[in-house]
């Protein structure tokens, strides 16, 4: 396994002379992973061969039939320990769970569904539009522009746009990295030091006071915020890395291959590369039985066959395959149109200074693999 740098790395380090094209992409992509769950990373990637395969109560889930399946027929335990339902209850935070009720949480989910529907994507698209023209301006002039603060404004304002509150977003997005971070160590495995509970419900708590919703509105747009927020915050730069080192800004500048690329570079990054779930009933998974209570690990970025092949705008695996990545059926991410949507215009913004990666860090402590700091500058 490639090491775990600590610290800062230019561009290219670790890649040795003639790496191929989609190699030098995975190579560097392969450093948030080391870095941030090397452990975990190592095991995933050691049993990547069997479809479905049992290790104690825990069944890790890599086909992609299976995690289908997992997700679509399986009967799933919303608020088990180790899900996101189950962390919010752990941690005194049940205003988090999707399934509240009352007025205020009836209306914000319809205003989300309305939201993050094509009509809601183009009344939000002007909102992180000109987040990108403003940060993105730099380039033009020579000068570098760290992509991970770019990605977290980006976040933070669609995010405070689509909820309709007068949070900052930057520190909205702050907050929003920070309960997911917290939340994330009080779930892993192993002796905790003390107050870490203590800290991620205070992370929620001050989540949720900077919504300034009403309780009955404040879970569900808290739970919103966090995954809208990380999966940005993770996705775009790791996906901008990849474009770059792969020299895919051609397809990136061509409205006709745009679409592909972003499919073809969310399949490859899957900002949420692992969906862990519980069973609530028996069934089987790529023949594995499954039992109530088993702690399922369906590997989302195996089932889309990231670690298979690089992407490639010109031979996209096919959207039903490239798609898991955002989960299926009544488990489907809300958010993949506007993931999309913002991967694509981050891409337009970029592709006429065709940029490379100069200085790229791993994040260590954040709650899904990415960047700590990925600086990139105009290429020739």
């Amino acid at each position: 396994m490639a090491e775990r740098p600590a610290a800062e790395a230019p561009a290219g380090a670790g890649c040795p002379a003639g790496v191929g094209r989609s190699g030098r992409g995975r190579r560097r992509d392969r450093r948030v992973y080391l870095r941030r769950y090397p452990l975990l990373f190592t095991l995933l990637a050691a049993t990547r061969s069997r479809p479905a395969l049992r290790l104690g109560r825990t069944v890790l889930v890599h086909d992609p039939q299976a995690y289908l399946d997992a997700l679509t027929r399986l009967p799933l335990d919303r608020a088990a320990a180790g899900t996101v339902g189950g962390t919010a209850h752990r941690l005194g935070a049940d205003g988090l769970l999707f399934d509240q009720e009352g007025p205020e949480h009836r209306r914000l989910r319809r205003a989300l569904h309305d939201g993050l529907g094509p009509a809601g994507v183009a009344r939000l698209r002007p909102v992180w539009t000109a987040v990108l023209r403003r940060r993105l301006a730099p380039l033009a002039a020579g000068e570098p522009v760290d992509l991970v603060p770019v990605a977290a404004e980006l976040a933070g304002v669609t995010t405070a746009a689509l909820l309709g509150v007068a949070a900052d977003p930057v520190a909205l997005a702050a907050a929003a990295r920070r309960a997911a971070a917290t939340a994330a160590a009080a779930q892993l495995p192993g002796p905790h030091p003390p107050g870490r509970a203590r800290a991620a419900r205070r992370a929620v708590a001050d989540l949720s006071a900077l919504l300034g919703l009403p309780a009955d509105a404040a879970g569900l747009a808290g739970m919103l915020a966090v995954a809208a927020v990380n999966t940005t915050v993770s996705g775009i730069p790791r996906a901008v890395a990849w474009c770059a080192d792969d020299r895919l800004w051609d397809a990136a500048a061509d409205p006709a291959s745009r679409d592909a690329l972003v499919d073809e570079l969310l399949r490859v990054t899957a900002p949420s590369p692992l969906l862990p779930r519980v069973a609530a009933g028996s069934g089987t998974a790529a023949g594995c039985p499954v039992r109530a209570g088993d702690r399922l690990l369906l590997v989302a970025r195996h089932a889309a066959g990231a670690h298979r092949a690089g992407p490639d705008p010109a031979a996209p695996a096919p959207p039903r395959i490239a798609r898991l990545v955002f989960g299926a059926g009544p488990h489907s991410c809300p958010g993949a149109r506007l993931a999309r949507a913002q991967l694509a215009d981050t891409l337009a913004a970029l592709a006429p200074h065709r940029p490379v990666v100069t200085r790229a860090r791993a994040d260590g402590r954040a709650a899904l693999p990415g960047w700590a700091r990925l600086v990139i500058r105009a290429g020739a």
